[in-house]
C-alpha cells in the first residue's frame, strides 16, 4: 500500500480524492448534518411547544417517536429508488421532502397535526442516510473509507451542534417556530447535487433489478436480522444520551445560552470521536474500534449525568459524545462493506431505521423512568446508557466484518 494511503487525517484523506470524489462526499455530509439539524430543533424546544399546544412534554416527544417510527418507511421507500434509478435523484428527492415538511410545522395548527408532519418528516429522514452514505462509499478509494465514514456520520453531530448554535443565538427572538422556519433551508442543497455531484459508480457497473434485490434480502435474511438487532442498540445508544439531555439540563435550572453551550461542547466531542474512531477502525478493525469507544463511556457516565456544575457538565457531555459518536463514526462503512451488492442502498438505511424504530419509544420511556425516580432525569439516562453499551459491546462481539471488501 502506498504511504499516502496510510495517512489517516481527514484533510490528508480529503487531499486524496479526486474532485468527483470529494463533491461526492461533502454532498453525503452535508445531506445528513442538515437532516440531523431538522431533526434537533425539536428536542431543544419540546417544553416551549408543549407550553403552546397546552400539553405535556411526553404527549410532545411523541413526536421524537413517530420520527424515528417512521424512518424505515423512508428508508425502504428511497432506498429502492436508490437501488433501482440510482443515488443522486432519490437523494434530491429526500433533501426537497425532509425540508418541506420542516417549514410545514412551523403552522401547524394544534398538536394533532404538528404529529402528523413529524411522522412526514421521519419518512423523509429515513431516507437521507442510506442513499447518502452508499454514493460516498462507493465513490471513494477503499483505504480512505474508515476516515471518510467517522466524517460522514459525524455530519449528525454537526447538525446537533447548529440546531444549539440557533436555539442560543435565535430563539429568545424568532422562537419555535421561526427555528423551524430556518429548517427549510437546507432545500438549497440540491442546487449543488445537480451540478456538481455525479453518479455512484458502482451503481452505473451493476444496475440491479427488482429480481436482484429481492434475491439479496432473501438469501441474507439472517445478515438482516443482526444488523437490525445492531443498530437497535446503536440508536438506542446515540438518542439516549442526546434526546433528552437539554431537558435534562434544563431540569438543573440552566439557561437556553448554557444549554446551547453544552450542547455544542457535546458535538465537538462527538466529531471529533466520529472522525478519530473511524480512522482507527482501518488500523484495528471495525467491531474492536466499536467496541472499544462503547467500554470508555462506561466510565464516563457518573461525570455525565450526576454533576451539576457547568464544568463538570462540558467535561462529561464532551467526553461522552467522544464515545458514542466515535462507535458510530464506525457505523457508515461498516454496514456499506456488509451490505449485498445489489442493495447497496436499500440494506444499510432500511436496517439501521428498522434499528430506530425498535427504540422509537425511547423519549417517552425515558420521561416515565425520570418520574418513577422522583423526576429524576439524570438516573433515567444513566441507567440506559449504561445497559445499551454494554448490550452493544456484546452484540458488536457477536458479529463479522467485511472491511476494506471490494465494491463493484
Amino acid at each position: 500500500m502506498p504511504r499516502s494511503s496510510r495517512r489517516s487525517g481527514l484533510f490528508v484523506q480529503l487531499g486524496l480524492l479526486t474532485g468527483r470524489q470529494r463533491s461526492a462526499v461533502i454532498t453525503s455530509f452535508l445531506g445528513w448534518t442538515l437532516d440531523a439539524f431538522d431533526f434537533f430543533i425539536m428536542v431543544f424546544v419540546l417544553s416551549n411547544i408543549a407550553g403552546d399546544f397546552h400539553t405535556s412534554v411526553k404527549n410532545v416527544a411523541y413526536g421524537v417517536t413517530l420520527t424515528l417510527a417512521m424512518r424505515p418507511v423512508g428508508a425502504l421507500i428511497f432506498g429502492y429508488l436508490a437501488d433501482r434509478h440510482g443515488r443522486k435523484p432519490a437523494l434530491m428527492a429526500v433533501i426537497v421532502l425532509y425540508s418541506g415538511f420542516e417549514l410545514a410545522c412551523a403552522f401547524a395548527s394544534s398538536l394533532t397535526v404538528f404529529l402528523v408532519l413529524r411522522a412526514g418528516f421521519g419518512i423523509a429522514m429515513g431516507g437521507e442516510w442510506g442513499v447518502g452514505s452508499s454514493l460516498a462509499m462507493e465513490t471513494v478509494p477503499v483505504e480512505t473509507r474508515g476516515v471518510i465514514s467517522g466524517f460522514l456520520q459525524e455530519g449528525y453531530a454537526t447538525g446537533y451542534l447548529l440546531a444549539a448554535l440557533l436555539y442560543w443565538v435565535a430563539f429568545p427572538h424568532i422562537g419555535w417556530k421561526g427555528m423551524f422556519i430556518v429548517g427549510a433551508v437546507p432545500a438549497v442543497l440540491v442546487f449543488f447535487i445537480a451540478k456538481h455531484v455525479e453518479e455512484s459508480p458502482a451503481w452505473k457497473a451493476t444496475r440491479p433489478t427488482a429480481r436482484d434485490m429481492l434475491g439479496s434480502v432473501t438469501a441474507n435474511w439472517k445478515l438482516f436480522v443482526y444488523i437490525v438487532i445492531l443498530m437497535s442498540c446503536f440508536n438506542a445508544f446515540s438518542h439516549g444520551t442526546q434526546d433528552l439531555y437539554p431537558t435534562f439540563l434544563k431540569s438543573l435550572g440552566f439557561s437556553p445560552a448554557r444549554v446551547s453551550q453544552l450542547a455544542i461542547i457535546g458535538s465537538v466531542g462527538a466529531i471529533l470521536g466520529g472522525i478519530s474512531f473511524g480512522a482507527a477502525s482501518e488500523r484495528i478493525g471495525r467491531r474492536r474500534a466499536i467496541a472499544i469507544a462503547a467500554l470508555c463511556s462506561l466510565a464516563v457516565v457518573p461525570l455525565w449525568a450526576y454533576s451539576h456544575s457547568f464544568l463538570l457538565l462540558a467535561v462529561g457531555v464532551f467526553l461522552m459524545q467522544v464515545m458514542v459518536q466515535g462507535a458510530w463514526g464506525i457505523v457508515p462503512v461498516h454496514l456499506i462493506e456488509m451490505s449485498p451488492e445489489a442493495v447497496r442502498g436499500t440494506f444499510p438505511g432500511l436496517t439501521y431505521q428498522l434499528g430506530n424504530f425498535v427504540i422509537a419509544l425511547a423519549a417517552p420511556l425515558q420521561v416515565e423512568l425520570a418520574a418513577a425516580h422522583h423526576g429524576s432525569y439524570a438516573f433515567a439516562l444513566a441507567a440506559s446508557a449504561l445497559v445499551v453499551a454494554i448490550l452493544t459491546m456484546v452484540v458488536v462481539a457477536l458479529g463479522k466484518e467485511r472491511k476494506g471488501v471490494a465494491f463493484a
